[in-house]
C-alpha cells in the first residue's frame, strides 16, 4: 500500500513584500516497505520537502496522505501527534543531548508520548535498540564519550524506539568516514529488507543514495525523476 502520497504539493514562504515559492507542484508516491533515496543539490527543495513529509511544517497547497491519512491542514499539535508516533528522524549532526546518557537519549522520544509510559518499560525499550545497533555497552556514555559512528547509532536506535512506519534520514552520512557511512548505510539496508521499515533517505551525495532501491530527483521545487538503482555500499574514495 501506499504510506506516502503527493499531489500538486506547494510550499511558499513569504519574505516581506517578496513571495518564494520553494516547491512548485510536487507529485510523488512511496509504498510501504521502500527504501528511497530523495536527491537534490543545495536549494532544489529537498529539505523543505523532506520537512513537510516529517510533519515539521504544512505545505501551501496540495494533498499529503499519510498512512491513509490526509495531513496537510492538521494543527501543530495533530501534526506533533502524528510525527511522534508514526515517524523516526536521523539527522547530520545526530542531535543528541550532551549532558544525558545514550540510553537516556534513546528514551526521549517517550517523554513526548500522549500516553503514559512506566520508566521501568521505557528503560526497557530504549535498551533493547540500543542492543539492536550494537551500543549495549555504551547505554551509560554520554555522547562526548562515543565517535561518530557511535553517536549515529544511538539516534537511529532513538529514531526507532517508537516502532515508526517511516524512517528520515536527513544526511546522516555527512559527518561520517567512508567506512562508518557504509555500515551505518548497511544498518538502514538491513532496517529495510528484515523489519519492512520504510525508509526516505536525504541526501546530495549520489553514492549515498545509491545505497537507497529507488532515486527521486528533486531541481528547482520539481520531482525530474525517478529511477530504481542497483543498491552499492561501496566507499567512496576520497570522502571524508
Amino acid at each position: 500500500m501506499d504510506l506516502i502520497k503527493l499531489k500538486d504539493i506547494i510550499k511558499v514562504y513569504n519574505l516581506g513584500e517578496i513571495e518564494l515559492q520553494v516547491l512548485k507542484g510536487i507529485t510523488m508516491t512511496i509504498c510501504a516497505g521502500e527504501f528511497v533515496a530523495l536527491m537534490g543539490a543545495s536549494g532544489s527543495g529537498k529539505s523543505t520537502l523532506m520537512n513537510i513529509l516529517g510533519c515539521l511544517d504544512r505545505p501551501s497547497g496540495g494533498e499529503y496522505w499519510l498512512h491513509g491519512k490526509e495531513i496537510s491542514n492538521l494543527t501543530v499539535n495533530e501534526r506533533a501527534r502524528i510525527r511522534n508516533k508514526m515517524i523516526g528522524f536521523v539527522f547530520q549532526n545526530f542531535n543528541l543531548l550532551s549532558r544525558t546518557s545514550a540510553l537516556e537519549n534513546v528514551m526521549m522520544p517517550f517523554t513526548y508520548a500522549h500516553e503514559s509510559i512506566p520508566e521501568k518499560k521505557m528503560r526497557e525499550q530504549a535498551m533493547v535498540m540500543l542492543e539492536r545497533v550494537g551500543l549495549a555497552d555504551r547505554a551509560n556514555h554520554h555522547p562526548s564519550q562515543l565517535s561518530g559512528g557511535q553517536q549515529q547509532r544511538v539516534a537511529i536506535a532513538r529514531a526507532l524506539v517508537n516502532n515508526p512506519k517511516l524512517l528520515l534520514a536527513d544526511e546522516p552520512t555527512g559527518n561520517l568516514d567512508s567506512k562508518t557511512s557504509v555500515e551505518i548505510l548497511e544498518m538502514f539496508r538491513e532496517l529495510n529488507e528484515k523489519d519492512g521499515l520504510t525508509v526516505l533517505l536525504v541526501t546530495h551525495d549520489i553514492d549515498v543514495g545509491r545505497a537507497a532501491k529507488r532515486m527521486i530527483h528533486i531541481r528547482d521545487g520539481l520531482i525530474v525523476d525517478g529511477e530504481y538503482s542497483e543498491a552499492t555500499l561501496t566507499p567512496v574514495e576520497g570522502k571524508r
